[in-house]
């Protein structure tokens, strides 16, 4: 009698982000021909670095540059573009509806959940008609011309009143490395736009930053943020700390210090909360709703069910509190990742699993073209090295070898170039020609 033949086991890897992204690159890496089946599921076909939406957002980088197309990224890999439905962790198996609206059923031996996280949500009256957040790709390329092309509006009129909620911009809950990143950026941006605007100066434009922090960047020390504070300061940009916005409706935005500002651009770049689909699974979480794990990364009270990222609570057995979790940040969702593959491995050879060690080198800020911030190995540095080592430091995280050239290669031939700082606002609306060519525009 002939032997069944044996099953190659399936690990599939929920999220495509920079941890989903990372892990299946590992894994396929580190599996022999045949040992497993990879499959890669997520909504978008490439990964977005967020780290580097900021100089999208100033025009520094050019948007298809700062993506890595999964199915290009992953051959040999079964990548999956679809809406996750349901994970059923007790037949193992995950449920997608596909673009075309069709459903399909996957069965896993090993999954692995990296579905990242979505912007956390307040109820300030007005926000969500009036703002716009900046953690994807679309939002970072719509800020960019709606920056410009207030600045064009505004260079049209002469009516004070109509200028001032035009060249307002109101980054609310910014203290973090994305609010000032993103502040500091599209004020050097709208500073070089103005040139190409005689009846505009720098002076006329107002940039508020806002946290209900005592202080900005937290995670770098308080003498640097310090120091990035005051950088902003001379450049213009108002930072409240200690402070709320009480409503944004109709823009005219109240803060808890009794100022008040009319803004036409209202930018939402406060904390994150794990992706949605992590309450469904069932599984257990913590208080902050991530999915608890071990120190080895599997969701605790499962065997096959591995998580890491934003969307993960893994102990960090480096804090002095012994029920402390690793915080969301991109150090420590790479070296999560390559922890969570070799332990994927591990477990499919029958092998022992390592623990996450987390390690901390230091942090790197951009505050704009040729100024940063930087602490590494205990040194401090400022201005244009920070800078460069910030770049040096994305670009070596970047995932893949040609995603990295293009990055590299698009800063090296930018000087050649003035930076582009024309609004194409209506690349955001492609089908209203043809409305109004159809005469069904409103």
């Amino acid at each position: 009698m002939r032997a069944p033949e044996r099953r190659t086991p399936r690990v599939v890897v929920l999220g495509g982000g920079h941890v989903g992204l990372t892990a299946a690159l590992r894994l396929r890496s580190k599996l022999r021909c045949g040992e497993a089946h990879v499959t890669l599921v997520d909504r978008q076909p490439h990964m977005t670095y967020q780290p580097f939406l900021a100089e999208v957002a100033a025009g520094l980088l050019r948007p298809g540059n700062v993506v890595v197309p999964l199915r290009a990224a992953l051959p040999g890999c079964d990548v999956r573009t679809g809406h996750v439905t349901r994970v059923d962790t007790s037949a193992r198996r995950v449920d997608l509806e596909l673009p075309v609206g069709t459903p399909e059923h996957l069965h896993y031996d090993v999954l692995v959940v990296a579905v990242g996280s979505i912007s956390r949500a307040s109820p300030i009256p007005g926000l969500a008609e009036q703002g716009i957040g900046f953690r994807s790709l679309g939002e970072a390329v719509y800020l960019r011309h709606h920056v410009l092309s207030r600045l064009d509006a505004a260079a049209s009129t002469t009516d004070a009143d109509l200028r001032e909620p035009l060249l307002t911009f109101v980054f609310v809950v910014g203290g973090g490395y994305a609010g000032v990143e993103a502040v500091a950026e599209l004020e050097s941006m709208a500073r070089e736009a103005s040139r190409n605007h005689p009846t505009l100066r720098t002076q006329d434009m107002r940039w508020v930053l806002v946290d209900v922090a005592d202080r900005i960047l937290p995670e770098v020390s308080a003498a640097m943020g310090d120091y990035a504070r005051q950088r902003l300061h001379e450049r213009g940009v108002d930072v409240k700390l200690g402070t709320r916005v009480l409503t944004v409706e109709d823009g005219k935005v109240e803060f808890s210090d009794g100022d008040t500002a009319e803004a036409d651009t209202i930018v939402w770049t406060t904390g994150v909360i794990p992706h949605p689909l992590v309450e469904t699974i069932g599984l257990t979480r913590d208080d902050s709703g991530r999915l608890a794990t071990t120190t080895k990364l599997q969701v605790r009270g499962t065997h096959e069910v591995f998580a890491a990222g934003d969307c993960a609570a893994v102990p960090d057995p480096a804090a002095d509190d012994p029920d402390a979790t690793c915080g969301p940040s991109a150090r420590h969702a790479v070296r999560q990742a390559r922890t969570l593959a070799d332990n994927v491995v591990a477990l499919l050879r029958g092998r022992q699993l390592t623990d996450y060690e987390p390690t901390h080198v230091g942090s790197v800020a951009g505050l704009g073209l040729h100024h940063g911030i930087a602490e590494v190995h205990g040194i401090t540095l400022k201005g244009v090295p920070a800078w460069a080592l910030r770049r040096a430091h994305h670009v070596a995280k970047m995932p893949t070898a040609l995603a990295k050239l293009r990055v590299v290669a698009e800063w090296f031939t930018r000087p050649l170039f003035r930076r582009q700082v024309t609004s194409l606002e209506g690349l955001q609306d492609p089908h209203r020609e043809f409305l109004v060519a159809t005469g069904r525009a409103g």
